[in-house]
């Protein structure tokens, strides 16, 4: 059984799911080259008159984000959230954004989260100690 299937999601996206998330991971890499108060003002503006995403529907946008980008399958956190949330918003709803740092080992890490909880990240992902955050 692959992961997709096992979160309940199906393994292959359909064509304008992959489209969409496509579009959200280019607007996501434009945007995470702004300085990081300029990325949230977008953000913010950009949240504006959603809902609050569930935690399926935050880990359905990501797994298409991560589906049709190498980058953001890998490191490219950063790029992976942005793209992550607008890809939600762009279905009605809103994920909580987050960055944040730790200190031992030092790590920066970017993510988004339902109800406080980090979708399909790690389970580290809760010893960051959040510095920029968008919320629902």
């Amino acid at each position: 059984m692959s992961i997709p299937v096992a979160l309940g999601m199906p393994a292959r996206l359909s064509f304008a799911e992959r489209c969409a998330a496509l579009g959200c991971v280019v607007a996501a890499r434009l945007l995470t080259r702004c300085s990081p108060r300029r990325l949230c003002r977008a953000l913010e503006a950009v949240r504006r008159g959603a809902r609050p995403a569930t935690e399926p529907e935050a880990a359905r946008a990501r797994h298409a984000v991560v589906t049709v980008s190498v980058r953001c399958a890998g490191n490219g956190c950063l790029q992976r959230s942005v793209a992550t949330a607008l890809l939600c918003r762009l279905r009605g709803h809103w994920p909580q954004w987050c960055t944040g740092v730790r200190t031992e080992p030092f790590r920066a890490h970017a993510w988004v989260a339902v109800d406080g909880r980090p979708v399909g990240e790690p389970d580290d992902t809760r010893l960051y100690q959040p510095l920029l955050t968008v919320p629902r």
